[in-house]
């Protein structure tokens, strides 16, 4: 693959494919159900920079921020993709109303096993889509329409 993203004799454009069709479906393979921490994250872009820096052709004495990079290869971050699929999924699962709804809100019963909490997949998106707001994302998963509207602003957004 690293022969293929730094061939000069292949356009960018044609590399970019190739990392968007071989590359991304396997750094986001079941990203749905993910818990990000921000360690993942920092691995997630970290790797995602590694590839886009190799197919740009810049190097690493470069003093490119990535952002910048991203613009010049007018992408968009994995991690808000990520974020963005995860979103999505959620609609999906609480509309549901089964058991994957319960195990969503947290809502089942039994004993907490020892240590710290583990991180909620409602955390991780309550924090992208805006703070405190658990008990409004929970009513609007419930419109489709308005959650699809919160998902593309955040989206948009960038946060």
């Amino acid at each position: 693959m690293k022969k293929i993203l730094t061939n000069k004799h292949i356009t960018i454009e044609t590399r970019k494919r190739a990392l968007q069709c071989y590359i991304e479906p396997v750094l986001m393979y079941g990203c749905e159900a993910w818990t990000i921490s921000k360690q993942i994250q920092n691995k997630l872009e970290a790797t995602e920079m590694w590839f886009l820096r190799r197919m740009l052709r810049i190097p690493w004495t470069a003093k490119k921020t990535n952002e910048r990079v991203l613009n010049e290869a007018n992408k968009r971050s994995l991690v808000r993709t990520i974020r963005k699929r995860q979103a999505t999924f959620l609609g999906h699962v609480m509309r549901r109303g089964k058991l994957e709804h319960l195990v969503t809100t947290g809502k089942f019963e039994g004993k907490r096993s020892r240590g710290r909490q583990r991180k909620k997949i409602m955390g991780g998106l309550a924090t992208w889509l805006g703070p405190g707001r658990v008990s409004y994302i929970l009513a609007a998963v419930k419109d489709r329409d308005l959650w699809r509207d919160m998902i593309a602003n955040a989206y948009k957004q960038g946060t």
